[in-house]
């Protein structure tokens, strides 16, 4: 492997890959934590949105309106976003498709989805994503699910997967430890945490629960960057 992952706060992370931006769930604008002006410098070539809460999709109209990135998510979403005049890839769970950067699969994860304007937001999905080189599992917003046994029995092995872990409103660590196991990955960048009070987690107590187990959990600071 040799992909960049730079990580924008909550769900929000820019992946370079197949010699593609991909850009998932942006929503800096709503993040206390994180700064504004990280907006301007996103300029992916694709969009994916999981699902339709605010905290994922604030910033969407504003970054394909500035990058003319293309957005993949469910046929809902994207209807929703296409009659604003963007462009887009429509999907659902269980489909897959071959883009210039590799495969798309959209999988299940059990949440709620609703638009801020308050538009119905689509069922939410997570995404797993490869090309010939390698493969990972962005899951959205979930909680856990058994759905998620059989993502190694229909995609190929999982190379490093994102889990969202700042619990109340998602799954939390302990739960996305389960969620690794499910999906047979044993590296882990967390998402959908420390945001609001809510979600604020001790950082070395998650990530020692991982080692116990012989896991790797990733929890980065706003605009890190790793190469996996």
């Amino acid at each position: 492997m040799n992909i960049n992952l730079q990580y924008f706060g909550q769900s929000c992370v820019l992946i370079e890959f197949g010699g593609k931006k991909l850009l998932f769930d942006p929503a800096i604008s709503q993040n206390p934590i994180a700064s504004d002006a990280l907006l301007n410098a996103l300029n992916p070539d694709y969009v994916l949105l999981s699902h339709g809460h605010g905290d994922h999709s604030a910033d969407v109209e504003n970054i394909l309106q500035r990058s003319n990135a293309t957005l993949i998510s469910t046929y809902e979403l994207v209807s929703y976003f296409g009659e604003k005049g963007y462009k887009g890839h429509p999907m659902n769970t269980g489909g897959k498709w071959n883009f210039d950067f590799g495969t798309v699969k959209l999988v299940n994860a059990v949440h709620s989805s609703v638009l801020p304007d308050g538009t119905y937001g689509s069922n939410p999905v997570g995404f797993v994503i490869w090309n010939s080189e390698t493969c990972f599992y962005f899951a959205g917003d979930t909680a856990l699910t058994y759905d998620m046994k059989l993502i190694p029995v229909i995609c190929p092995a999982l190379d490093f997967c994102i889990l969202p872990v700042g619990d109340n409103f998602t799954m939390g660590y302990e739960d996305a430890l389960l969620a690794a196991q499910f999906v047979e990955c044993s590296k882990i960048i967390g998402c959908h945490f420390d945001s609001f009070p809510y979600i604020k987690i001790d950082h070395q107590k998650a990530k020692n629960y991982f080692e116990q187990d012989g896991k790797e959990l990733i929890l980065l600071d706003i605009e890190e960057t790793i190469e996996l």
